[in-house]
């Protein structure tokens, strides 16, 4: 039998995953910054800023959609069982 969600669970649930976005969001704004722009003498975004900033966006949200990928994966495979529980830390 399933449990029903609240209306107040099903709202914390969806602040919750707009936080996570804004988290992942601001990690990449930075990341990629700090990676791709360095020349703040001009008020334009140079093509290789642009490009770099274009690649740098992409490969993070890849990486961030196999991650996520893999981590249904390995619930899933908890979830039936085929992977034992995890080992306590000592």
């Amino acid at each position: 039998m399933q449990a029903s969600i609240t209306p107040s669970q099903q709202q914390e649930m969806e602040v919750k995953q707009f936080q996570n976005f804004l988290q992942y969001y601001n990690k990449l704004t930075e990341m990629c910054f700090s990676d791709c722009i360095h020349d703040f003498t001009n008020r334009k975004i140079s093509t290789n800023e642009n490009n770099c900033a274009m690649h740098c966006s992409e490969k993070f949200l890849k990486v961030m959609q196999r991650v996520g990928v893999r981590l249904q994966e390995v619930q899933f495979m908890q979830n039936e069982g085929i992977l034992g529980s995890p080992d306590p830390p000592k």
